[in-house]
């Protein structure tokens, strides 16, 4: 007893409020500090500390280890920036065999991201100028060579567009690859002397249309028009480019064979999975038609399909473009929940969703998408692949929140309009005390959070009280903690045996969920990462 007295002293902490919490294991912390970032100021946490605290984790844990979180956080969750911090923090303690270089071949997948990479070894080391790059480590100079290798011109030309930092030219100065052969060689000459034939991508072909001059608005309009649906036409717009420009397709007007067009192809099966797109985008680019529809129609964006006639006015055949455009994302994020795997008949679950004033901070400077949206939309994308589920959300209180099934966007954009109702602060623990005055037996309580629990009711009792008294009454529930921010700290001890951490923004997290099923750990998914 003295022992594991001390042992659960030495693991004691508190979170950002000021509440008692649990250290992870420097392996879980940074398992959890990575998946979680995308390399943006946080409510708690400023980019700077963030970065400072994953190099300080990677000292900690084996290099193998490291380089595993790296390909994971990649080829798995993927992240693009995060990695390649990994990468540069491994060099900095870790020489003598390949492993850097071999795991740069693994998560350098872009070509912009050999810019990228030396951009981020300059920014960690203190590099200032294209001339300190001289002395770069030999192993990530190794593991770029061989990344050089990998892309052709249109793939260089693509991301040849770098307007400060490190240029593909200076990369190329810097890291001196050896061509694989002569067609290669004339690739590499075209990067020094910068006649990589122009890319036909969306972004040059919009780009070009913005320099000409146009002798009226109308002219300009038909040219957007006429430009948007040659992109459509030629499918060689990308599956996130069509993404994020369903609105700028709309106000181009197209014509609504071509918005149907672009719709079967988000929606399309094979298309959705091979576009690797984090739920969430789904639910931004929903959003965002939602909120133009209401604009441009006065009324709600989501009505019924109706047949249109030669004598349709432009209202209704936008109405339509937008109706199949929402209906195109439902059948994609129904694709993605499809390949999750859920709970059996018999198991009951309880949902919770962190809606406090922490987790209104953005995932991204550029993005719109807030820490609560992700725990939203993964919820409910888990959700639809169980039988038995109690959802809510909880800031101050704790509100149930049940909504019918078969609709994933509706579902999170129904459940966001109630945010408000339940206050601010991170009360989590008004979950697990519904349960237990209502003496609601579930299996698995799983809470999509920032983690960073306290009692603003001034009552003295934490997370880990009402735990341990809901264990009375449900001895054999679990309790799944979705780490969304990854602070680094958790509401209870993690090593009893009913307590698991899953961290990270896709729905690959659900993988996770099957290992624990099966007996593992999200640490046990990294480890079995082949390199």
């Amino acid at each position: 007893m003295k022992f594991d007295s001390l042992l659960n002293q030495s693991m004691e902490t508190v979170n950002h409020e000021g509440e008692k919490a649990y250290l992870l294991t420097h392996e879980m912390e940074l398992y959890t500090a990575v998946v979680t970032t995308a390399l943006s100021d946080s409510f708690y946490e400023n980019v700077d500390e963030r970065i400072n605290r994953i190099n300080s984790l990677v000292s900690k844990v084996s290099p193998e280890f490291v380089a595993r979180l790296a390909v994971y956080a990649r080829t798995k969750m993927q992240l693009r920036s995060v990695p390649l911090l990994l990468v540069v923090a491994l060099a900095r303690v870790h020489n003598g065999d390949d492993l850097v270089a071999h795991t740069i071949e693994r998560v350098v997948n872009r070509a912009d991201e050999i810019m990228e990479l030396l951009n981020c070894y300059a920014l960690i080391n203190g590099a200032t100028g294209i001339k300190k790059l001289g002395k770069l480590s030999h192993q990530i100079q190794v593991g770029l060579q061989r990344a050089f290798n990998k892309f052709d011109e249109y793939q260089f030309a693509k991301y040849n567009r770098t307007s400060s930092g490190i240029k593909l030219r200076d990369a190329l100065f810097v890291v001196h690859p050896k061509p694989k052969d002569d067609a290669q060689q004339a690739i590499f000459d075209k990067i020094v002397s910068d006649t990589l034939d122009t890319p036909y991508t969306w972004e040059t072909e919009l780009s070009a249309l913005g320099e000409r001059d146009f002798g009226s608005d109308s002219e300009r309009e038909t040219a957007h028009r006429e430009k948007w649906t040659e992109l459509i036409r030629s499918n060689k717009v990308g599956y996130m480019a069509l993404l994020r420009n369903l609105r700028n397709i709309l106000r181009a007007d197209v014509d609504i064979e071509d918005v149907k067009h672009v719709c079967d192809y988000l929606s399309d099966e094979k298309s959705v999975l091979s576009s690797k797109q984090f739920p969430f985008r789904f639910f931004s680019a929903y959003r965002e038609l939602d909120i133009y529809g209401k604009t441009i129609c006065n009324e709600p964006a989501k009505f019924s399909l109706a047949t249109i006639f030669g004598g349709a006015n432009r209202e209704t055949l936008k109405r339509q473009k937008i109706s199949t455009m929402l209906a195109s994302l439902e059948s994609a994020m129904k694709v993605s929940a499809a390949n999750i795997e859920g709970f059996g008949e018999d198991t009951r679950l309880l949902m919770a969703c962190d809606v406090s004033g922490s987790m209104y901070s953005h995932i991204s400077k550029r993005s719109s998408v807030r820490c609560y949206d992700v725990g939203i939309v993964l919820a409910m994308l888990l959700r639809e692949r169980c039988k038995k589920v109690i959802t809510g959300i909880f800031g101050d209180t704790w509100k149930v929140l049940d909504f019918p099934r078969g609709e994933i966007l509706s579902a999170v954009s129904e459940m966001e309009r109630h945010n408000g109702e339940v206050g601010y602060s991170t009360n989590g623990f008004e979950v697990l005390k519904w349960l237990v005055e209502n003496r609601v037996v579930v299996d698995k309580v799983m809470m999509f959070t920032d983690c960073q629990m306290w009692n603003s009711m001034g009552t003295g009792r934490a997370f880990s009280d009402y735990w341990k008294q809901y264990k009375n009454i449900a001895p054999k529930a679990e309790l799944y903690v979705f780490d969304l921010v990854g602070y680094g700290q958790m509401p209870l001890r993690v090593d009893k045996g009913d307590v698991y951490v899953i961290a990270g923004w896709s729905d690959r997290i659900f993988e996770v969920v099957k290992a624990i099923k099966e007996g593992s750990s999200a640490i046990d998914v990294i480890n079995s990462i082949e390199l």
